[in-house]
C-alpha cells in the first residue's frame, strides 16, 4: 500500500513537471514559428531562416534535457520522500499491525512474541502484588487479633500525641470510654509524664510508672518508636495489671514477718526458761514446770516447721499425691473415733453419721485424713464444754461430702473469707494459747486443691460453724 502511494506521488510530480515543460516548449515553438512566418512573409534571406531553424533545434534539445533532468530530479525526490517520510511511516504501520498480533519483526527477520512476554510480566507482577497484599492483610489481621485478645493493654500515640490504636484491655485498665490524647489520658490519672521528653530524651527519662486505678495496681511502660528514616514517629504504652503480683508480694512479706514472729515467741520462751534453769537454783517442782514449758514450746516449733515444710512442698509441687480408691465414710468414722478421747475430755457430745451407698472416692487418702483431723480438731478446740460436734458423710451428684457442724464460738462474718490465709487467726492470743499455728486451714485447702476437692465454711459468732468438704468419687471421674 505504501509502495503504491510512493509510486503515485512520484508519477504525479513527474506528470506535472512534464506538462509544465511541454507547455513551455510548445509555447516557445509557437512563438518561433510565428516569427519565421513573419520573416518569410517579408521574404527574408535563407540565412535568417537557417538561423531560426537552428534556434528551433536548440530549443528542442534544451527542452529535452530539461525534461530528462526534471525526471532525474523527481526520481531523486521520490527516493528522498521514500527514505525520510514513507519508510518511518511504513515501519510504524507495520509495528502497529504486528503489535495487534503480538509479533514484532526484527531486523534479522526473527519474530518475538513481545506482547505475550509483556502480558506474562504484568501477570507475574500482579500475582506478586496480590500475594504481598494478602500477606500484609493477613499480618494486619493477625496483629489486630493479638492486640484484641492480649491481657496487657496497648496504646499507640503518634508524634503529636494523638491515639492511633488502643486495645480493649487498655480501655478496661484505665477506664477509658473514648480514645483521647496523651495528655488527657495520663493527666486524668495523675501520671507525671511528658511525651516529648520520653521520645527525645529516652536515655535520660524514666520509662516506667506505677499507678493505682480504683482497686487495681497498674504498671505503665513507655517505649518510643521510629520510622524508616530512624526519626521519632510516636510512642507505645504497655499497660499491665499487677494487682495480683502486688498482693502476692504483700502476702509474702507478711508471711515472712509472721513466720519470724511465730518462731521468735517460742524461741524466746525456751531461752528464758533455759537460762533460768542454768543460772538459778530452783526446786524440783519449778524445774519440772519449766521443763514442761520448754518441751511444749519445742513441740509447737516442731509443728510449725512441719506445717511450713508441708506448705512449701505443695507450693513447689513436690508434695506426693498418691490417689487411690477408698471408703470416705470409713475414714471419717475412724478419725472421729480417734478423737473421742478429746471430745469426752471436754464433756462434749459427738456423733458421726454415714449415709448408705456412698461411692468410693478417688483421692490422696493420707491427705484427706489430715484435712478431716484438722477440721474435727478445730471443732473440738473452739467448742466450749458441753457443746455438740456432728459429722455427716453423704453423696450428691458426682461428689462425696463431709459435713462437720459444731456449736462453738463461731467466726465473725468479715473473717470467714480470710481464714484460709496463712497465719491468719481470728483471735491470735487464744489460738496461740491453744497451740495453733495458723496454718491448718491453709494446708487443708492446699490438699483439697491437689485432689480436686472443695471446702466451704459458714459460721455465725456464738452459734457455731459448719464446714462442708466435697471430694470427687471414682464413679464421677469415670463419667467425665
Amino acid at each position: 500500500m505504501l509502495k503504491s502511494i510512493q509510486f503515485k506521488i512520484v508519477i504525479s510530480f513527474l506528470l506535472v513537471g512534464l506538462i509544465f515543460i511541454v507547455s513551455l516548449g510548445i509555447t516557445n515553438l509557437y512563438n518561433l514559428e510565428v516569427m519565421r512566418n513573419e520573416i518569410s512573409m517579408q521574404t527574408q534571406i535563407n540565412n535568417i531562416n537557417n538561423i531560426i531553424n537552428s534556434q528551433i533545434y536548440n530549443t528542442k534539445v534544451i527542452s529535452l534535457c530539461i525534461i530528462l533532468g526534471f525526471i532525474l530530479f523527481m526520481i531523486l525526490v521520490g527516493i528522498f520522500v521514500a527514505k525520510v517520510i514513507i519508510a518511518p511511516i511504513s515501519s510504524l504501520i507495520k509495528s502497529a499491525e504486528h503489535a495487534t498480533k503480538g509479533v514484532k519483526y526484527l531486523g534479522d527477520g526473527k519474530k518475538k512474541n513481545e506482547i505475550s512476554d509483556l502480558v506474562s510480566a504484568f501477570d507475574t507482577i500482579n500475582n506478586e502484588l496480590k500475594e504481598n497484599l494478602n500477606e500484609t492483610t493477613r499480618q494486619k489481621k493477625q496483629m489486630e487479633t493479638i492486640l484484641l485478645h492480649m491481657t496487657d493493654g496497648i496504646i499507640a500515640f503518634n508524634i503529636e500525641g494523638n491515639v492511633t490504636h488502643i486495645n480493649p484491655a487498655a480501655k478496661k485498665f484505665l477506664n477509658l470510654k473514648d480514645e483521647k490524647s496523651f495528655e488527657e489520658i495520663f493527666n486524668n490519672h495523675n501520671v507525671d509524664v511528658n511525651l516529648e521528653k520520653i521520645i527525645y530524651l529516652e536515655n535520660w527519662t524514666s520509662t516506667k510508672q506505677q499507678i493505682n486505678v480504683e482497686d487495681r495496681t497498674i504498671n505503665l511502660f513507655f517505649a518510643p518508636f521510629k520510622n524508616e528514616n530512624e526519626k521519632p514517629a510516636g510512642l507505645i504504652v504497655v499497660i499491665q495489671d499487677v494487682t495480683e503480683h502486688v498482693k502476692l508480694d504483700s502476702m509474702r512479706k507478711r508471711f515472712v514477718a509472721d513466720v519470724s514472729h511465730e518462731l521468735k515467741t517460742p524461741i524466746t520462751s525456751i531461752m528464758g526458761y533455759a537460762e533460768t534453769l542454768i543460772e538459778s537454783e530452783v526446786d524440783t517442782e519449778t524445774n519440772s514446770k519449766f521443763l514442761e514449758r520448754i518441751s511444749s514450746e519445742a513441740k509447737r516449733m516442731a509443728t510449725l516447721v512441719s506445717d511450713l515444710l508441708t506448705l512449701s512442698r505443695y507450693d513447689t509441687a513436690k508434695a506426693k499425691v498418691n490417689k487411690t480408691e477408698f471408703d470416705l465414710g470409713e475414714l471419717v468414722k475412724y478419725t472421729f473415733e480417734g478423737l473421742e478421747f478429746e471430745i469426752k475430755k471436754k464433756n462434749q457430745h459427738g456423733e458421726c453419721f454415714v449415709t448408705s451407698n456412698v461411692p468410693l472416692v478417688y483421692a490422696d487418702k493420707n491427705g484427706v485424713e489430715r484435712v478431716v483431723i484438722n477440721i474435727l480438731s478445730n471443732a473440738i478446740k473452739y467448742t466450749p464444754e458441753g457443746g455438740t460436734i456432728k459429722a455427716y458423710v453423704g453423696f450428691v451428684y458426682n461428689d462425696a461430702y463431709i459435713k462437720i457442724i459444731d456449736t462453738g464460738i463461731g467466726i465473725p462474718k468479715e473473717d470467714v473469707d480470710k481464714i484460709f490465709e496463712r497465719f491468719y487467726r481470728v483471735d491470735k492470743a487464744r489460738t496461740r494459747e491453744m497451740g495453733g499455728t495458723g496454718l491448718g486451714l491453709s494446708i487443708a485447702k492446699e490438699i483439697l486443691d491437689q485432689n480436686d476437692g472443695i471446702i466451704d465454711i459458714k459460721s455465725e459468732v456464738g452459734k457455731g460453724t459448719e464446714v462442708v468438704i466435697r471430694i470427687p468419687t471414682k464413679q464421677g471421674k469415670n463419667k467425665e
